[in-house]
């Protein structure tokens, strides 16, 4: 058993926003639940009690009531509240109106805020303004802009419309957006011309164009200043805002509310689409129950508007927290950056990839001392898994107090499968345990549950925010594929999982790029645990190339250096660290230094396109570069194919 690194505060019930719901579920449903286990097995098997008491207790206001809340709870297929009405923008703009709702830092523009009423009156602005362009429910209007206040005010005026909205990071490449956005065959484009990205300034005039010319059904295309670029042939964004229309379309519970696409380093991404309903209470559950947000606190979580996590952080308005957006390098103009935005906005959550906590620990950063982050009750971290010396970290720098929240989701279900919350216990190096509502287990290849030894992550009851579907698959065949067709009526996510006797979990990477070596899977997660723990390491990547007779096949590690070479010594300083720490099954059969570890845009490991490349195939072919952090990362391996 791992030790607890953060027990439950012994205040819980009195001081968080899960402790307020389980007043409330006692007094006014007669629930009593005594620990985080109890209450997680009630949501999982009382769908109709749970959702219906999310329902209740966050004030979600449907304008036609439901029939049910889960008529029918096999999947897949899942109708869920059949018969409302709702509006997941009604639900977004509802803080005091002097209140600040959005604060904006940027590389390109000073910072900005908006309050409650401004927010509210811009989106009422943008709505009349869609409306005149002939915008109407079910239309698709799409967006190629950074993280900045206008986004997030079109996205909501879409919605309030009923129309569709998706969004492109402008750091794509046309060719990606148009893999994207023509999917979905959209009526009108809002784009930036450029950006500024630390000191670079950059000019997207071209990609626009090019981004134009490959959507022919893009009737209007609306310029959103930023920088010093005009774009001609454009609709300004100040004309979109000159008259005003308040309003909210009632629309159905499963109505599409936005479409994410899939990172695309497994083929051409998934147009994957999100309904209204399923949104509002999935978030609502999620941000008040795990992260604890209430009216005044402050989201703080660096995305950019490609990554799912910039859906979740708009979403922190449905419990009237303001919310920060920050668009531009991350780590400019130095790793503290971030920490000096959650002490200038008084942050009480932040977000933090695990690659950002590990090098802060690596540069010996103490952010609790350097700056004021008492607001801070959490850090929330995502993307990657974190090494325990990562918790470890947290916990030695901010103290006991601090909840550190690790969690695992993803874009399929637009949130956590499963995380922390201030009710549950923090132990180094795991992740606390499945979400509420979420039934997540670990099976092996014949279906069966497996517990403490690793399987693929499964949901075995379902949940709102699945997926209305993928767009274009009218029969759902690609969707049922994707999700289902491993285990018949069981979600597959496509994660490796462990789960412990004591409830937590460990992610161990894609199963897609599970190492199966002679019959026994590895994790590639444990692998980077023990390898980037090495002083002379600084990143790596493995993969297996399997052997077609059924042998141990050919197991490689790629490593980037933090300085020096790699020589005898160090291979074999890394090959004794994976045999003691894990087993011999783990040393690999070679180790080759890269000068870049391939990574997406949201931090995640490209090991399966890594392994098709040195299988023979062309870079081009096993992913797009603009999905990359580093375009260039692919070019070395390559060479050794």
């Amino acid at each position: 058993m791992t030790p607890v690194l953060r027990p439950v505060a012994p205040d819980v019930r009195e001081t968080t926003e899960i402790g307020r719901y389980l007043d409330w579920l006692a007094t006014n449903r007669g629930h009593s639940f005594d620990n985080y286990a109890a209450l997680h097995r009630w949501s999982v098997t009382d769908l109709d009690g749970f959702w219906s008491s999310v329902k209740e207790f966050f004030g979600v206001r449907f304008h036609s009531p439901a029939d049910a809340v889960v008529p029918d709870p096999r999947m897949p297929g899942t109708e869920w509240f059949p018969g409302a009405t709702l509006n997941y923008a009604e639900h977004a703009l509802g803080g005091p109106s002097d209140e600040v709702a959005v604060i904006a830092y940027s590389q390109t523009r000073a910072r900005t805020e908006l309050t409650w009423a401004a927010l509210r009156d811009q989106v009422a602005r943008a709505r009349a303004g869609l409306t005149r362009l002939g915008v109407r429910r079910g239309d698709r209007v799409v967006a190629y802009l950074p993280n900045i206040p206008e986004a997030v005010v079109a996205y909501l005026a879409v919605a309030s419309l009923g129309a569709i909205w998706a969004s492109c990071a402008p750091e794509f490449g046309a060719r990606s957006v148009v893999d994207r956005f023509g999917q979905i065959e959209p009526r009108v484009l809002l784009t930036v011309s450029g950006y500024r990205y630390g000191a670079k300034d950059i000019d997207r005039r071209a990609e626009v164009a090019e981004i134009r010319a490959g959507l022919p059904t893009v009737e209007h295309v609306v310029h959103v200043p930023y920088g010093d670029h005009d774009l001609p042939d454009t609709l300004p964004w100040s004309d979109l805002l000159a008259e005003s229309a308040p309003g909210f379309e009632p629309v159905g519970f499963a109505h599409p509310l936005c479409v994410l696409f899939s990172s695309g380093t497994t083929g051409k991404p998934k147009a994957i689409v999100h309904g209204h309903g399923g949104l509002l209470l999935e978030h609502l559950k999620n941000h008040g129950l795990s992260w604890d947000l209430r009216p005044g606190d402050r989201l703080l979580w660096f995305s950019t508007t490609a990554w799912m996590m910039w859906n979740a952080l708009v979403s922190g308005l449905l419990t009237g927290a303001s919310i920060v957006l920050v668009d531009g390098n991350p780590l400019h103009p130095d790793l503290a950056w971030q920490w000096r935005l959650a002490h200038e906005t008084r942050a009480t959550l932040m977000g933090a990839s695990p690659g950002f906590l590990m090098a802060c620990r690596k540069a010996g950063l103490d952010p609790a001392a350097e700056f004021d982050l008492s607001a801070l009750r959490q850090i929330g971290a995502a993307g990657s898994p974190l090494p325990a010396e990562g918790f470890h970290w947290v916990r030695d720098v901010f103290g006991p107090g601090l909840l550190l929240n690790v969690g695992s989701g993803g874009t399929d279900v637009c949130s956590g499968i499963v995380q922390g919350s201030p009710l549950q216990p923090v132990r180094a190096g795991e992740i606390s345990g499945p979400c509420l509502g979420v039934d997540a287990k670990a099976f092996d290849e014949h279906g069966a549950e497996v517990v403490g030894e690793l399987g693929e992550l499964v949901i075995t009851a379902p949940m709102p925010s699945m997926p209305v579907g993928f767009w274009g698959d009218d029969t759902g065949s690609r969707y049922r594929e994707t999700y289902f067709s491993t285990y018949p009526g069981v979600w597959r996510h496509g994660d490796w999982i462990r789960f412990t006797p004591e409830g937590g979990c460990v992610i161990a990477g894609r199963s897609d790029a599970t190492l199966n070596r002679g019959g026994v899977r590895l994790g590639t997660a444990e692998f980077y645990a023990v390898v980037e723990e090495l002083p002379e390491i600084d990143d790596s990547l493995v993969v297996h190339l399997e052997d077609p007779a059924g042998g141990n096949g050919d197991l490689r590690l790629f490593v980037v250096l933090r300085d020096g070479v790699l020589d005898a010594p160090l291979r074999e300083k890394i090959a004794t660290a994976l045999k003691s720490a894990l087993s011999p099954r783990h040393v690999p059969d070679t180790i080759t230094a890269v000068p870049v570890i391939p990574r997406n845009r949201t931090g995640k490991k490209l090991e399966l396109p890594v392994k098709k490349l040195l299988l023979g195939a062309r870079a081009d072919d096993v992913v797009g570069r603009d999905v990359l952090a580093d375009p260039t990362a692919l070019d070395h391996f390559g060479t050794l194919a």
